[in-house]
């Protein structure tokens, strides 16, 4: 997105904020929570548990290109939408960030768009994306807006869980399997989660789903 079109939208938002002060309404600025850890982390099924428990927490939908798997449905895990489709966007200046993963099956893109989901008005919001992905959705809606919730698992387990995901798909492939395991070594690597600004009372340790979920509602209240 270009940098003039971030700035005016930032600017709108600040507008709005200042209108209701003025007019003497009482104004609770929401939060956008940035999901976020390596494949089969647990992250997805963290991000659900919570949106369960807290259905005041609004989600906010990703795009991807990449072909629907089983069990996925349209706008509910990601809106999918063709290379063709993504371009038209990028030209509108509606996305937020891109990432594009080189896979065996091709070049599969995932991004975030301004298509109207975020008002901070209107309460807290929830996403899933990468910690790339976070740094520019941060620099996008200002840091006093985003919040990182880092969902850490055991090497072992996230290999398990992989594979066995894999093979329930029409076409496994355990070529991709490896693939998304060492690209997430890279860019999850511990010299960009400081980079990025991930302390330790950000990552969650993804051990127990009840234990993980109570630090996450504590993150939540802290944020409100």
């Amino acid at each position: 997105m270009k940098k003039t079109d971030r700035e005016d939208r930032r600017r709108r938002q600040t507008e709005k904020t200042r209108e209701r002060k003025d007019v003497g309404e009482e104004t609770q600025v929401g939060r956008l929570y940035v999901f976020m850890g390596k494949s089969a982390s647990g992250k997805d099924t963290l991000y659900r548990r919570i949106r369960e428990r807290n259905p005041e927490l609004k989600a906010v939908i990703s795009y991807t290109t990449r072909p629907i798997r089983a069990g996925e449905r349209e706008g509910v895990e990601y809106h999918f939408v063709s290379e063709a489709e993504m371009e038209e966007m990028e030209k509108s200046g509606r996305i937020v960030e891109r990432r594009r993963y080189q896979t065996v099956k091709g070049p599969w893109y995932y991004f975030t768009a301004a298509d109207g989901q975020i008002d901070f008005s209107k309460g807290d919001f929830c996403l899933i994306s990468t910690l790339e992905g976070y740094g520019k959705i941060r620099n996008f809606y200002g840091a006093e807006h985003v919040a990182p919730i880092y969902i850490e698992a055991e090497d072992f387990t996230r290999l398990h869980r992989s594979l066995e995901r894999e093979r329930q798909q029409e076409y496994p492939c355990a070529a991709e399997v490896c693939r998304r395991f060492l690209a997430d070594e890279e860019d999850f690597s511990d010299e960009k989660l400081r980079e990025a600004g991930i302390g330790s009372a950000d990552r969650i340790q993804n051990e127990s789903i009840s234990e993980a979920v109570c630090q996450i509602e504590g993150i939540l209240k802290r944020g409100r």
